[in-house]
């Protein structure tokens, strides 16, 4: 017969025990029987249990802590001025430190290149530095700017192009002259051209080594299709068949384009402009952009499966179509999301994480970027045996923002988080520029950080909870898991999703000789 004690006899005994007699020593050992007395076992639980009831009856000391209400959202705008031409200037002075940097963004990314060179933005970005220009080649080139602790850098986005620069005031006037050559006359060349390829083919031979990077990028293509100007992916054919020529010509379409012109630091404001206006007010007028006409629509609901069988965990994306900034109700949008996937107090963080346990991070929201629908997405980070439990949590606390509704506590909580970001996110005028040239690249008012703080401020329990039943549809989620087959047990069939479809993200070799492939071989 076992002697284990149960939990349920140790309680009684425990309790009966209240009842006795319990001997303690008062005197220095225990062996002065002067020092000995016997006391009533529940005037000693009363000594000890009566200063933890009045523990658990007082204000927790932290909540007691005053909160000083927020300053009024003030950022200190740049100077705003349109030239002739319509190319915009912003000078953003900050005579903190004697630093000037500059910047110029132009329209035009990945998603405008031609399929069929699917990857050339990218190559772009680096040839353009590396090359450097007629005057001045790209290695000359760091020798100068390492010379002077400066630096010249250039890079292609999924919407535009960019080129950066900084340097000590002293060094302001070269740097910035160098920097509007490589501008106005890149020269680029077929060895660094070359260079980069090897460089993305590296990359494009590495893409599936991380779950991570393999869920995010499938499951967006689940949303926006495969062939989606914003899913678009490189491989090692279509880097190979990029040109010198293609390079120049992607450079004169685009400079022709509205460009916009920040410069932020130690600098006089009134020279600046002149420098500023000679450098870039000869231009050609700017080129309107065309209309884009991309279509979204939302996924069908569906569950997908890739195998890793070398890692021991799931990452789980539950996704779909989520809205722009334009949409009057990204106020209550952003509340919501704090409340369904913010960290550490967010409906999904509290459930799914804390009280069950079942992963190491959770989080997501729907989406809104500034001119197109972002996603919806929820990831789910979870060990392979608890994936099909995990996820059903997760998918309960989004169905549940339509059965539960948001408490003004909830309200409250992510409304200050919200706001309190603010503090981190503009607190420089480095970060104010950045943020007013891309409000001017896509077309927003000067005024749109202060009327999105106040709209924040304004937003109510009922808003969130309307906006959680216009855009919640937990009947239109695809779910995409990455994880090991084999360890995910009770199966993906458990998720009652129907069959799991199994996607291939096998990376396709060119058929001919490129240099992309030679890269490729070289970084199996």
């Amino acid at each position: 017969m076992s002697s284990t004690t149960s939990r349920g006899q140790r309680s009684h005994r425990e309790s009966a025990g209240l009842s006795r007699n319990i001997t303690i020593c008062s005197g220095v050992g225990a062996s002065a029987p002067a020092g000995i007395r016997r006391v009533p076992a529940f005037a000693l639980a009363a000594v000890f249990l009566a200063p933890l009831s009045a523990l658990a009856q007082q204000s927790k000391p932290w909540e007691q802590i005053p909160v000083p209400k927020l300053h009024e959202f003030h950022p200190h705008q740049p100077t705003r001025i349109q030239l002739k031409n319509g190319i915009v200037l912003f000078l953003q002075e900050d005579h903190e430190l004697p630093f000037v940097s500059g910047s110029v963004l132009i329209p035009g990314g990945s998603r405008d290149e031609n399929p069929a060179k699917a990857g050339l933005v990218d190559l772009y970005g680096q040839a353009w530095r590396t090359s450097g220009t007629a005057k001045m080649n790209g290695d000359q080139m760091d020798d100068f700017l390492e010379a002077k602790a400066a630096h010249i850098e250039t890079s292609g986005g999924e919407e535009s192009t960019f080129l950066a620069w900084d340097s000590l005031k002293a060094d302001s006037d070269q740097v910035f002259a160098l920097a509007l050559d490589l501008l106005l006359h890149p020269k680029f060349n077929e060895d660094k051209l070359n260079l980069a390829k090897q460089q993305e083919a590296t990359g494009i031979v590495r893409r599936n080594d991380e779950e991570g990077e393999i869920a995010g990028r499938e499951s967006a293509k689940l949303v926006y299709g495969a062939n989606s100007p914003y899913t678009r992916q490189p491989e090692l054919a279509t880097m190979g068949s990029v040109t010198v020529a293609d390079l120049e010509a992607w450079h004169d379409k685009t400079l022709g384009g509205k460009l916009i012109v920040g410069i932020s630091g130690d600098f006089d404001p009134a020279a600046m402009e002149a420098k500023l206006r000679a450098a870039f007010e000869p231009l050609p007028a700017v080129k309107p952009a065309p209309p884009r006409h991309d279509a979204f629509r939302e996924p069908s609901p569906s569950l997908s499966f890739i195998n890793k069988d070398d890692v021991n965990q799931s990452n789980v994306q539950i996704v779909g179509l989520g809205t722009d900034r334009h949409n009057p109700d990204v106020p209550a949008l952003a509340v919501m999301n704090e409340v369904l996937g913010g960290p550490f107090f967010g409906r999904l963080f509290q459930k799914v994480r804390t009280e069950l346990g079942l992963a190491y991070a959770v989080r997501g929201g729907l989406g809104f970027d500034y001119d197109h629908p972002a996603l919806f997405s929820v990831m789910v980070l979870t060990k392979s045996d608890s994936t099909v439990e995990a996820t059903k949590a997760a998918m309960g606390e989004i169905s549940g923002m339509l059965t539960r509704p948001v408490t003004e506590a909830e309200l409250n909580l992510a409304r200050e988080s919200i706001l309190n970001s603010f503090i981190f996110r503009y607190d420089t005028r480095d970060k104010v520029l950045a943020e007013r040239e891309r409000l001017e690249f896509y077309g927003y008012p000067a005024d749109y950080l202060e009327s999105y703080e106040a709209a924040i401020k304004k937003v109510t329990v009922a808003d969130v909870n309307a906006a959680a039943k216009k855009y919640i549809h937990p009947d239109r989620l695809a779910v995409l898991v990455v994880g090991n087959e084999a360890e995910i047990k009770p199966p993906l069939s458990g998720l009652n999703m129907g069959p799991a479809k199994s996607i291939d993200i096998t990376i396709p070799q060119p058929s001919g000789p490129a240099g992309a492939q030679g890269a490729a071989e070289k970084n199996p």
